[in-house]
């Protein structure tokens, strides 16, 4: 078994009912330990040296930070080289998982930001306003990673992913407007003036998205073709498999060093946006899990659906935050935050659903991995 692939390979239930994290490698078992080091590492850099969060935002492509562009590329490659796209048609085919996702996404995630961004923060609206942009964009990332560390659905994953590239590229600036100008006005709230610009989200969506999911899809294709599939699966794919998690550790050090002064400067309101968050991230899990193990959709889609459903594009949110309201702006502090929070949390949460796992779904382990393997 690769190094950093967490599916279980082998086909003996009596294995597979073993504790999943004593089969994992020490990269994979500590890896909440190398994202806190990674975090920790790119604030003392920040820190360190002041010019250098300037040097590396200085680097863009559009209003894409290109070190982030490269550190997301190196990590979502590897998980997107190894989706069976033969097969999204079977999971493209499931209704029930789209419109769950599709309700949890992009009806109740936007609206519960926007209720615990303002009962957490009734008093700054810069950072309100930055959370309920948080809230808008629907992670296309870093939710492949975390979905591939708890064993979820990697075709479903591709699937759901794609879905949320398409709505943010046509809903984002819409759902701004509702719930900035609209809906505060109907309550009688404050309303906040701010416009986003279309290209902005689809160089985001092209970038983090669109360049790693054709090099997947070409690698898949072009490396079957000429070697078979199982060079493909047991020869290729483990040695690509650590240059996910190694993007991930970059792209932490990266995000962490441009505002590293940010965060050790402010640090009260750091906690404040970080309520919330904290709020957002563990409500929508939890409801996602429980809504899709109701449904019978099986452990690995409930994972995918609910992973899909707390993630957030981060990337995009700070773009925005920035392009909108300026580099300095409390709606930008806010989109950085974002990331300090869901990062570390987002990771227990895959020891959350590893351990639901075990206790839910013991007698399907086998046959769903072996369908994913084969």
């Amino acid at each position: 078994m690769a190094a950093t692939d967490l599916r279980h390979t082998s086909t003996s239930a009596e294995e597979d009912s073993a504790p999943v994290l004593a089969k994992l490698s020490m990269l994979d078992r500590f890896l909440p330990v190398w994202i806190i080091a990674a975090m920790v590492l790119g604030i003392v850099l920040g820190r360190a040296i002041p010019s250098l969060a300037g040097h590396l935002d200085a680097v863009q492509v559009g209003s894409v930070s290109l070190p982030i562009a490269i550190g997301l590329l190196l990590m979502m490659y590897p998980v997107l080289a190894k989706v069976r796209y033969d097969r999204l048609d079977r999971v493209a085919g499931d209704r029930r998982m789209l419109a769950t996702s599709l309700v949890l996404n992009w009806l109740i995630g936007p609206a519960l930001m926007f209720a615990l961004a303002w009962i957490f923060l009734p008093d700054l609206p810069a950072y309100r306003t930055g959370l309920i942009i948080v809230g808008l964009a629907r992670c296309i990332a870093m939710v492949l990673i975390w979905n591939d560390l708890a064993c979820g659905d990697r075709q479903a994953a591709a699937v759901l992913v794609a879905i949320n590239a398409v709505f943010q590229i046509l809903a984002f600036g819409v759902l701004g407007w509702f719930y900035l100008q609209v809906l505060p006005g109907w309550l009688g709230l404050d309303t906040v003036e701010a416009g986003f610009s279309i290209g902005t989200i689809v160089v985001s969506v092209l970038v983090f998205l669109g360049i790693p999911l054709v090099a997947g899809f070409l690698t898949r294709t072009f490396g079957e073709r000429a070697k078979g599939t199982d060079w493909y699966e047991q020869r290729f794919l483990p040695k690509i498999g650590p240059v996910a998690l190694y993007g991930l550790l970059f792209t932490i050090v990266v995000l962490f060093a441009l505002q590293g002064h940010t965060i050790t400067t402010q640090p009260w309101s750091v906690v404040r946006i970080a309520l919330p968050l904290l709020g957002y991230f563990a409500l929508m899990f939890g409801v996602s899990f429980a809504w899709g193990h109701r449904m019978g959709l099986g452990y690995a889609k409930t994972a995918t659906v609910a992973f899909t459903a707390a993630g957030n594009n981060f990337e995009l949110a700070i773009a925005v935050c920035i392009g909108v309201f300026g580099a300095t702006s409390g709606q930008a502090l806010a989109g950085v935050v974002g990331p300090l929070i869901e990062v570390p949390v987002l990771v227990a949460l895959v020891y959350v659903a590893l351990a639901i796992r075990r206790r839910i779904a013991p007698a399907t382990n086998t046959s769903a991995t072996a369908q994913e393997v084969a």
